[in-house]
């Protein structure tokens, strides 16, 4: 059996309630048996539970978070005794979300009663997709009629949309759907989007990477786009053509283990798979590891720009460049960078640059 969790987000009059219609016809068709965690936040302001009758913001967001947690777990459950293949569980909107209505001391407080912590709240779920605004590019098209719960006026949508935004930056795996097209082609463009995470046809991968100069740290972690990460990773031994490795993620004592298997099909395309371990698999296949290759460890910033999301790899063995990777949905995508990142060259097809090879050194 395999489950795999998703977070459908957005700003407000986003288009998430026909995305759900989409994604479950496409994935329906294509052998899925598709789940439907509803909104928390719809639910509770519908019943009278709402920041406004509660005794407090951090009051109203521990009541909504407790509730979209076991929400998750009951539809784990329950996927779990289906006995099909292939789950998609799809939740409307994700946990994280909630810190883009909260200071970063509610959210803080919101954590301490909860016992939890951000980087097991926000990368517990394997793939965030989030649809911006009709308040950021479709203004015409924006409406609270459609939603009891929905307040905002077009300015506080979009800037509501740049919080959501930052809230889930920092996942491995997070796309930004714009309002640059039609809506049906926006529409198109998620299922496109969820189709090459879960790997079809094919789990192919589509990256460019870049070299640049040394970035200013101190005003990467100023930004409220950005988020920091630190990263382990350790090869095994592998047949030729097939490169596998291991990989701790998180920051400040969190982690989540994942294992990816890569298998080169041409220049920019790769076959990707991925799966979640628990500590204690990602422990035993450390102890196959490639006697030839060095863990490398780096320091990844996550940044949100323009609707497109960039990860910039610092090592500690460099002082004065660094490594920038996005993942595209099609070779010719074009690419905007942050005018602060200053391009050295592109080194997608230069060996010297990968990971691999910079652990061998």
């Amino acid at each position: 059996m395999e489950i795999t969790r998703i977070v459908i987000t957005g700003g407000p009059c986003a288009g998430k309630t026909t995305a759900m219609s989409w994604i479950h016809r496409n994935f329906t068709k294509m052998g899925y048996t598709v789940l439907f965690v509803p909104e928390t936040a719809t639910e509770l302001i519908s019943g009278g539970v709402a920041p406004w009758t509660c005794g407090s913001v951090k009051e109203y967001q521990v009541c909504q978070m407790m509730l979209q947690l076991e929400k998750e777990r009951i539809f784990t459950r329950g996927a779990e005794s289906m006995g099909k293949d292939r789950i998609l569980l799809v939740c409307d909107r994700g946990t994280l979300d909630n810190k883009a209505y909260m200071t970063d001391s509610e959210f803080e407080q919101v954590l301490a009663e909860l016992g939890e912590n951000e980087v097991d709240l926000r990368d517990h779920y394997d793939a965030v997709f989030h649809l911006v605004t009709a308040a950021k590019g479709a203004e015409e098209y924006y409406t609270t009629a459609n939603n009891y719960a929905r307040t905002e006026t077009v300015e506080q949508a979009a800037a509501l949309d740049d919080r959501l935004i930052s809230a889930w930056t920092g996942h491995p795996h997070f796309r930004i759907i714009d309002n640059s097209s039609s809506f049906e082609e926006k529409m198109k463009h998620l299922i496109a989007e969820i189709s090459s995470f879960l790997g079809e046809p094919e789990p192919m991968e589509i990256e460019r990477k870049y070299l640049i100069e040394y970035p200013d740290i101190e005003a990467l972690e100023k930004m409220p786009n950005c988020q920091r990460v630190d990263i382990i990773q350790t090869y095994l031994k592998t047949e030729d053509g097939v490169e596998s490795r291991v990989r701790q993620r998180g920051s400040d004592g969190s982690y989540i283990y994942i294992q990816t298997t890569k298998y080169r099909v041409s220049g920019l395309k790769r076959v990707e798979v991925e799966r979640r371990l628990t500590k204690d698999e990602y422990l035993r296949l450390l102890m196959d590891a490639d006697p030839d290759c060095r863990p490398i460890r780096k320091t990844r910033y996550c940044l949100s720009y323009e609707n497109q999301y960039f990860e910039i790899d610092v090592y500690p063995f460099w002082d004065d460049k660094a490594i920038v990777e996005i993942e595209l949905s099609s070779e010719d995508t074009p690419i905007v960078f942050p005018c602060d990142l200053k391009i050295i060259r592109d080194v997608t097809d230069d060996d010297s640059y990968k990971n691999s090879s910079l652990a061998r050194r």
